[in-house]
């Protein structure tokens, strides 16, 4: 009887995933990252069912609900039937909105700022890392110049120049510029890291039999970058994403609890995490529920970035 046919090697790809599949952890973490994601999107669809809004003031809105010093008459926080997780004191705005909102801004935040700074990095690394001589010298500079910034007090700085700059006195900033500002101080400095790992790894590959046998056929330097170095590279891509989203949705909750990143009425955890901070002893219950969300999304993210990095690793695979 003749043997059966072993199966051929399986592909970098297919080992990294089956890897992760057996990779209990990481899988949950997974599954947390995916539910946050799938809030964000489907959150004015949650709130139309809920029947709430992150800006109208119910507490004010509806007497009983809020005792005169603007505090939550009801236990917990205000939560009810009505109101799941309670109200915010003061305005009495809806926590559970608020919160269901807030992972829109950190998400939206933190995926347009990976989205540049991956393909800053990717570009700029790969291709220094190939050019070398003068290029890389230029390119050591530059990041080294990045590295020397204190990006926090930068953006306190920047902030109120942005205000006074562009937009009119006793106006508040637009949304759109208040996004924009953010991405753009995110992406300028956080592409740094990840084109210094690409230069690394691709100084290492560019004396590789397969580079050296694509100049020896005549390849140019577009084609070698991009058919040849390129796709090798995708691993450490993936790995400073997975670690990257959560370090910039804690900054960004952390410049908007000092009040100089998301203003009002844009729901956003750090300011929620700031003004629980005002009224803690009153009314703990409205700092725990940012606080406990930002340490559930950052904590599914890092863990998914752990299991990425041993799932894509060769001496980690069983």
């Amino acid at each position: 009887m003749a043997d059966a046919p072993h199966p051929g090697p399986r592909s970098p790809l297919a080992a990294a995933v089956g890897a992760f599949r057996r990779d209990r952890l990481g899988l949950a973490a997974l599954c947390v990252v995916a539910l946050f994601a799938l809030l964000a999107l489907a959150a004015p669809l949650v709130a139309a069912v809920y029947g709430k809004n992150p800006t109208e003031h119910y507490g004010q809105n509806e007497p009983g609900l809020l005792s005169p010093e603007g505090l939550p008459v009801l236990p917990g926080g205000g939560m009810s039937g009505e109101f799941w997780f309670g109200l915010e004191p003061g305005l009495g705005r809806d926590v559970f909105t608020q919160l269901l909102y807030g992972i829109r801004t950190s998400l939206l935040v933190a995926g347009a700022s990976v989205v540049v700074i991956a393909v800053l990095g990717v570009v700029l690394g790969v291709t220094v890392g190939y050019l070398s001589g003068l290029a890389d010298r230029v390119f050591t500079f530059v990041c080294g110049v990045l590295l020397a910034f204190p990006t926090l007090l930068l953006f306190l700085a920047l902030s109120p120049i942005v205000q006074t700059r562009f937009v009119d006195p006793g106006e508040n900033e637009p949304a759109w510029m208040q996004f924009t500002v953010l991405v753009v101080i995110f992406a300028a400095f956080g592409w740094v890291p990840l084109a210094m790992v690409l230069r690394t790894t691709v100084r290492s590959l560019r004396t590789r039999e397969f580079v050296e046998a694509a100049r020896a056929m005549g390849a140019s330097r577009r084609h070698i970058v991009l058919r040849e170095l390129l796709p090798n590279v995708w691993a450490p891509v993936l790995v400073h994403i997975t670690v990257a989203l959560p370090g910039i949705v804690t900054a960004e909750a952390a410049l908007s609890f000092l009040g100089v990143g998301i203003s009002e009425p844009i729901p956003d955890w750090g300011r929620m995490i700031a003004r629980g901070s005002e009224v803690f002893y009153d009314d703990p219950t409205y700092m725990v529920f940012p606080g406990v969300t930002i340490l559930l999304f950052v904590l599914a993210f890092n863990l998914l970035g752990d299991s990425v990095r041993d799932a894509l690793d060769p001496r980690t695979r069983r």
